[in-house]
């Protein structure tokens, strides 16, 4: 049995803190995991430069409730449900990823957990496991299962390489021609159809 494990950002949701770095012009803010590979000093970095401008969770929320899924990603959820399991490991946190689950259907998602003070600072994030993306499909392998996995950024390579099969999906020019042996990809029809040939 086939589990396909999707990242959520950048995959079928626009990056949040991209987004949240445009409607407050904080341009640190803009860094993301196609960028910087070590997860724990993105956030650390993150969470800084909330402090510095006094910034906290209900603000992300507000950006966060008018962010929509990307063109297709729906469907293409949909349709991949409809074929086999489908599992999000995201690096989100619940906090971000609830409104976002409910556009997309209520999909599972596997995610983190931001520590919020009650003035509404977030001081800290509680990551769910060790290198989750990875350690969460070698857990499914353990299970039985055979993984597929699709990703975008550096944090997601561990579950690709991990995986039965591997993709890359809207990725940056960097990360491919860093693995040229992983399979990438552009349209939710090219994966769907890469996904479904890896089943058989």
């Amino acid at each position: 049995m086939y589990v396909t494990c999707l990242d959520l950002e950048g995959v079928l949701v626009p990056e949040i803190w991209v987004a949240f770095a445009e409607e407050t012009g904080i341009e640190e803010l803009k860094k993301t995991t196609r960028e910087e590979p070590d997860y724990d000093k993105l956030m650390s970095f993150r969470l800084d430069v909330l402090r510095q401008h006094g910034l906290g969770l209900k603000e992300i929320q507000e950006t966060i409730s008018r962010i929509d899924p990307l063109p297709g990603a729906k469907e293409f959820l949909d349709k991949l449900r409809e074929n086999g399991q489908v599992v999000i490991i995201s690096d989100t946190f619940t906090q971000f990823a609830q409104p976002l689950m409910k556009k997309l259907g209520w999909p599972t998602i596997f995610c983190n957990e931001l520590i919020v003070a009650e003035d509404g600072e977030i001081t800290d994030f509680k990551m769910r496991i060790d290198r989750s993306k990875y350690s969460t499909v070698k857990a499914l392998q353990s299970m039985g299962f055979e993984t597929i996995a699709s990703g975008d950024s550096y944090n997601d390579l561990g579950m690709i390489k991990a995986s039965k099969a591997g993709f890359l999906f809207r990725s940056t020019d960097s990360i491919k021609a860093d693995n040229p042996d992983i399979p990438a990809y552009e349209t939710y029809d090219e994966l769907f159809n890469a996904v479904m040939d890896a089943q058989k």
